[in-house]
């Protein structure tokens, strides 16, 4: 599934190819330039770094991952952590040997090919707990007839740091939902999963209380099947500090005006890293420290004015007997009438119809049974 941990660059590349007709922008610079994107936290996980080089916009691809890097983590102490290249571009820490601490203060520095890049030391400041996660339905009336009324879902978060400590926040959720395929296939129930694909801030500064009180997570309409048997997303909040806020608010401000992307270069929101070798080098992305609070919310009611999602999937019925060439590669089986006189077969062309596992998972998500509410 598509994943939303890019870097800044590559959205910036995919927002400006969304028009009708191409257009790409003047930047003046012509050179790959380092994109940096990476957050470490204080859960017990491996935090991961991520470099790569930018390439032209328009360019066919749209990413080049920098191996052979030297990244380290530094904090307010001295401790020094080197980061392991597990992954061309990718560079983790071992979760065994180090978390980050509420109240630390961290430095990221790279060394690549003689030349070296680093921040300043970021602080990771304590976020509050997820006050409430919840959703409402949202009725979409298409006539007069209440009978034909189509109904999506909000999802909404609320959240409150009475310390006062944590003005910024930021917020990423991963969502995951059961996909069953109508039919008696074999592998007929899977779980997709997904992340967050946009960018969600929020400033308190303006108001008398850190509060966050009906922040809009996701709009789920009735196209997507997300809701047709059971939906769970789990939210991570993020303390951010104000130059990451405005790093994020940039980048949110582009990505829902588009016509206003062209008057800005895939450069022109800066981030926190920068060149100690030629300061005159411009480095994209951001080096986040965060302390995270976590909550998980499960949707299995009831939606009014769902599509059949798999009209589509008979596509021909074939009689006497199944030629064995092409079954599961050119077409599936979806429904076998084998002991009838005489036998035939509905089969599809789309594989989404005939095997689940073309779209998710057959392995149940550990999780999912963890709904409090049909427990109480």
């Amino acid at each position: 599934m598509r994943s939303f941990n890019k870097n800044i660059l590559v959205l910036l590349l995919l927002l400006s190819t969304g028009c009708t007709t191409e257009f790409f922008p003047e930047t003046g610079d012509n050179r790959e330039q380092l994109v940096v994107e990476g957050i470490i936290t204080n859960q017990e996980m491996s935090n991961r770094i991520r470099l790569s080089r930018s390439v032209p916009v328009g360019s066919p691809v749209i990413q080049n991952p920098v191996t052979g890097a030297l990244v380290t983590i530094t904090d307010e102490r001295g401790e020094i952590t080197t980061l392991a290249e597990k992954v061309h571009g990718s560079y983790s820490t071992d979760s065994l040997t180090f978390r980050g601490r509420v109240g630390g203060k961290y430095s990221l520095k790279i060394l690549l090919e003689g030349v070296e890049y680093k921040t300043d030391f970021i602080e990771m400041k304590p976020v509050p707990q997820i006050g409430a996660l919840y959703y409402e339905k949202v009725v979409i009336a298409t006539s007069d007839n209440p009978a034909e009324a189509k109904e999506g879902c909000k999802i909404y978060l609320d959240s409150f740091d009475p310390s006062g400590e944590c003005r910024y926040f930021r917020w990423e959720y991963d969502e995951t939902w059961e996909y069953v395929i109508p039919y008696p296939v074999v592998n007929r129930v899977c779980w997709i999963s997904d992340r967050s694909g946009e960018v969600l801030v929020k400033n308190t500064e303006p108001y008398s209380q850190a509060m966050v009180t009906k922040f809009p997570l996701i709009y789920i309409n009735n196209k997507t099947d997300k809701l047709k048997v059971k939906y769970s997303m789990l939210v991570k909040q993020y303390s951010i500090n104000s130059s990451e806020y405005d790093f994020w608010e940039k980048i949110r401000k582009i990505s829902q005006n588009v016509g206003g992307l062209y008057d800005k270069t895939p450069v022109a929101v800066p981030g926190n890293i920068r060149c100690v070798t030629n300061p005159s080098e411009t480095v994209n992305g951001y080096f986040s420290v965060s302390s995270v609070a976590m909550k998980r919310i499960f949707v299995d009611e009831k939606f009014s004015g769902q599509p059949t999602f798999y009209s589509y999937c008979a596509t021909d019925t074939v009689y006497g007997s199944l030629p064995a060439e092409g079954l599961n590669t050119l077409y599936w089986v979806i429904e076998d009438y084998a002991n009838e006189v005489p036998s035939w077969w509905v089969t599809t062309e789309y594989r989404e119809c005939g095997d689940c596992t073309s779209e998710g998972t057959k392995v149940r998500p550990p999780f999912w049974d963890d709904d409090v509410r049909k427990k109480q």
